[in-house]
């Protein structure tokens, strides 16, 4: 089976990646039957070349894409539906985004918490300071 995926070129921490054809279980490496486009993620905005004639040919032939390239040519505008999942998370990786935010979720509980006392403080602060000024001007009328 053929499959449209991606083929990591570029230096280290600085990758480029080829939109290629080639069969499903071979290595990205090992050789392709063509190239159908560029993409560099790291640049600002990311440069994106495809080939779309040639897409749409493979994809006719039977090619299947990848889940990221299939996200790509969403993006781009060559493919309909909808994005697929590309990032598969363990259960170990979700339990720990799950106690982040668990963390994260009191921390604002208790920052809010705080915010209601301070403000409960500065309104019966306020109330005492309108009070006394009153009490004071009835003990001069009295005297």
């Amino acid at each position: 089976m053929l499959i449209i995926r991606l083929q990591r070129l570029g230096k280290k921490k600085q990758p480029t990646y080829r939109l290629i054809v080639s069969e499903k279980h071979k290595d990205t490496q090992a050789g392709s039957l063509e190239i159908l486009g560029h993409y560099n993620p790291t640049v600002n905005p990311k440069i994106k070349e495809f080939k779309t004639e040639r897409i749409k040919y493979w994809l006719q032939k039977g090619a299947q894409l990848s889940d990221t390239v299939h996200n790509l040519l969403l993006e781009a505008g060559i493919v309909e539906g909808k994005k697929r999942k590309s990032v598969y998370l363990s259960n170990k990786r979700r339990a720990k985004i799950a106690e982040k935010v668990k963390v994260a979720e009191e921390k604002k509980k208790v920052a809010e918490e705080k915010k209601m006392k301070e403000e409960e403080e500065v309104k019966t602060n306020a109330e005492a300071e309108v009070e006394t000024p009153i009490e004071n001007s009835a003990e001069e009328k009295t005297e």
